[in-house]
């Protein structure tokens, strides 16, 4: 059900008023509210992502206001709509002490002072930017100027970025670059290219506003001051999807329903990650985990979230009911395979189906549990990647750990393995994750699809391990010396002395 109200366009070039910008560029209000004034606090409703809820009413009306992106700026400027919610138990939050740790804000090299009160006059943007990006923006904001004109910097860079598509195939396509020529727009561009690719936007005819406006959603949902879990990995991840896709055991099989829902699933499978884990969102009594029961709460969440934005927008809403219905079923069945916790269960399964030589792609359940698969493979594919790309994003995660490990210090509660920074390194981490999670996984799929590209994926890890065994060495010598010298400050001056001036300089 959506209930459309014509409203009055804000102007341009006046400030948008301050409960305009709520986070994430939302607002809800209770129906019990008036559309035009000011919203009553106690009535107002709270968004997560897609999901809107209400404190006293689950059927009251949401108004959201979407600032588009640079390259979508004509089609959805001063965009207004209003919209109910259907289908889904509220999403409620309680008076619980932890959660009032607000997990958009952790980051404050990225909030602090993009909109505080004494910023002075903002100056006028001459881009539509959405929130999340209006909030990178900042410094435009503060006045500085251009040294080049944004259009033409735009036209080259989306230049570029339209040749790296045209490579898009290449298991070495470096994903941050490509945001960087997309201006930040990486999943959408990268998205729509695809679906365009496969012909699906025909196929299935979809209506282009429609796709555009659930694209930006879903990337503006994505939490881009995550280190890891942001739209960058969200379009890496459908990237590596696209490659296992082409392979030829899946190339022959796969139906085009099986392709869109592949696509879509890699696209949303972390919408709104908080940047913390499951365990973290059960030990605080998070909202979500008792949603969720403690089950797979995260993955939940992205594909409520999913099915949220493609109900908001209405994507498939041109489609039987019954189709609509099992297209989110089955979305969720791609996004729940997700859950680390159940990795053991899909590869047993796995392992099982290659042992017995059992799968049998001309069945839809089997096609769709390599789908599951291959959509475990790309989510986790990053030390598959070559080192320079590996690197980055073993970076990346490591500095998502250790953020909710401090907070989990400073909070006082119980610090999570592999997020406390003083006894974890970014080496053994790595390391462990190849050996234990990584390893047993591709191997099976190597054994399921055994091509070039499996064996560079087992070659990159190989060497990714060694890569990272061999900082670790370096790291302990270094502090073990670092002990020595500490405990016996001579022995250090003496072992020099000792050292021949040839070999110290080699």
């Amino acid at each position: 059900m959506e209930v459309c109200y014509q409203l009055p366009v804000l102007p341009l070039d006046r400030p948008v008023p301050k409960h305009v910008l709520s986070r994430r560029g939302a607002i809800s209000f209770s129906s019990s509210s008036s559309l035009f004034g000011a919203p009553d606090p106690r009535q107002l409703s709270q968004r997560r992502g897609a999901i809107s809820y209400d404190s006293s009413d689950q059927t009251a009306l949401y108004i959201r206001m979407l600032g588009a992106c640079v390259v979508f700026k004509q089609l959805f400027a001063r965009d207004v709509r209003v919209r109910s919610q259907v289908g889904f138990e509220p999403e409620r939050r309680s008076s619980h002490p932890y959660l009032c740790i607000d997990f958009r804000t952790l980051h404050t090299r990225l909030s602090c002072g993009a909109l505080s009160a004494d910023s002075g006059t903002e100056k006028r943007v001459h881009r539509l930017l959405s929130f999340q990006r209006y909030l990178h923006s900042s410094r435009l904001l503060r006045g500085i100027p251009q040294q080049i004109p944004l259009h033409i910097l735009d036209e080259d860079y989306s230049g570029q970025a339209r040749c790296m598509l045209e490579k898009v195939g290449n298991w070495n396509f470096d994903i941050f670059l490509f945001d960087k020529l997309t201006n930040g727009n990486s999943l959408i561009s990268l998205t729509l290219h695809l679906l365009n690719q496969y012909g699906l936007v025909d196929l299935f005819q979809l209506d282009m506003v429609r796709l555009w406006r659930f694209l930006v959603l879903v990337q503006e949902d994505y939490h881009n001051d995550n280190p890891y879990h942001n739209s960058v990995h969200a379009a890496d991840v459908t990237q590596a999807m696209y490659c296992y896709l082409q392979e030829p055991m899946l190339s022959k099989s796969l139906t085009s329903y099986d392709i869109l829902l592949g696509i879509l699933a890699a696209a949303t499978h972390d919408l709104d990650h908080p940047g913390v884990n499951q365990p973290f969102l059960i030990k605080t009594d998070h909202y979500l985990a008792r949603l969720y029961r403690n089950t797979s709460v995260l993955e939940n969440h992205h594909w409520k979230s999913a099915v949220g934005l493609l109900r908001e927008t209405g994507l498939f809403s041109h489609l039987p009911a019954e189709d609509s219905l099992n297209m989110e079923r089955d979305l969720g069945s791609l996004i729940l395979a997700t859950d680390i916790s159940r990795q053991n269960d899909y590869l047993s399964r796995f392992r099982t189906h290659l042992d017995q030589d059992s799968l049998c792609l001309a069945n839809g359940s089997h096609r769709h549990f390599v789908l599951q698969m291959a959509l475990k493979c790309a989510d986790i594919c990053n030390p598959c990647r070559p080192w320079e790309l590996s690197k980055q994003w073993s970076e990346k995660v490591t500095e998502e750990f250790f953020q909710q490990g401090d907070i989990e210090r400073k909070h006082k509660l119980e610090v999570s393995p592999l997020c406390d920074r003083e006894t974890n390194t970014i080496c053994n981490i790595q390391i462990g994750f190849m050996t234990y999670v990584a390893e047993p996984l591709f191997g099976e799929w190597a054994r399921f699809s055994d091509t070039r590209l499996s064996q560079t994926m087992l070659g990159h890890m190989g060497l990714n391990k060694a890569s990272w065994g061999g900082l670790q060495q370096e790291q302990t010598a270094v502090s073990e010396e670092a002990e020595l010298s500490t405990a016996d400050p001579d022995a250090g001056e003496s072992r020099s002395k000792e050292i021949p001036q040839g070999s110290r300089e080699s």
